[in-house]
């Protein structure tokens, strides 16, 4: 059933593809992904070394491979990407991305529009597929604060771009989740200009928090607008207290990305 704030679905025979082609491209994701954790991965790092330049080798392979995952889910008329200046996001730099979280495609979408993105992944995924992709090439959360922060520093200073979903969780269909100060805070640390990315375009019914499987928009295929808004240097608070900087900094950035509930 669907929710309630949500259109009936006009064409049903339509609505049922669209949820097994979803299905399809989770199914091909899974399988491709595995792919990449037990053969491709062993492979390059017979051949890629030291470790950082193997990182930085896989994590633009690992960009392409998902542009592509993008492409068949548009051609399977799944998912419509719209990012606007694709080459803006190629060329970005020692950047930290911060974004809303609609759905669970996500961090795929915009790591595949960025070649050198970094992320921090959460410990508790133990699985095979996980572990033999995420857990080589990206940092894992901890307890620890301070390895964190230095780890996420030391990332930038190589160049990588840093995605972090301010929220840490999916973002409700209505209203926002509160959002957590710690791209803030790596800003000020490390002197990284911000950059929000605004996740908009149709409903991502089917794909939110406690969504079913058995979920799609009503009406149409997953489109993603990405709007890019303009960098903000940590630079101009420098004269305020860390905590007021940090609650600053905070509240420009959500401004772009969540308008009409900061407006």
């Amino acid at each position: 059933m669907l929710p309630p704030e949500l259109p009936p679905i006009s064409n049903k025979p339509l609505y049922a593809y669209r949820v097994l082609a979803k299905w399809f491209s989770f199914f091909f994701f899974g399988f491709t992904t595995l792919i990449l954790a037990l053969v491709i991965f062993p492979l390059m790092r017979l051949f890629i070394h030291p470790g950082e330049r193997f990182k930085k080798h896989m994590r633009s392979f690992v960009s392409s491979s998902l542009a592509f995952f993008i492409s068949v889910m548009h051609f399977i008329k799944a998912l419509d990407l719209n990012p606007g200046d694709r080459e803006a996001y190629r060329h970005l730099s020692s950047k930290i991305i911060v974004a809303n979280h609609p759905s669970l495609l996500d961090p795929v979408v915009l790591i595949s529009l960025i070649p050198n993105a970094d992320t921090i992944v959460s410990p508790k995924h133990n699985n095979v597929i996980l572990s033999g992709v995420i857990r080589q090439l990206y940092m894992l959360g901890s307890l620890d604060y301070e390895d964190i922060l230095g780890s996420c520093i030391e990332s930038l200073n190589r160049g990588n771009c840093l995605i972090i979903f301010p929220e840490g969780t999916r973002t409700p269909r209505s209203g926002r989740n509160s959002i957590k100060k710690g791209a803030a805070r790596i800003a000020m640390a490390s002197g990284c200009n911000i950059i929000p990315l605004h996740i908009g375009g149709t409903d991502k019914y089917g794909l939110g928090r406690k969504d079913p499987w058995t979920g799609f928009n009503p009406n149409e295929r997953y489109v993603y607008d990405i709007s890019m808004g303009p960098e903000i240097s940590p630079e101009k608070y420098r004269d305020l207290s860390m905590p007021r900087a940090v609650r600053a900094l905070t509240r420009e950035f959500s401004a772009f990305l969540f308008p009409a509930i900061e407006g």
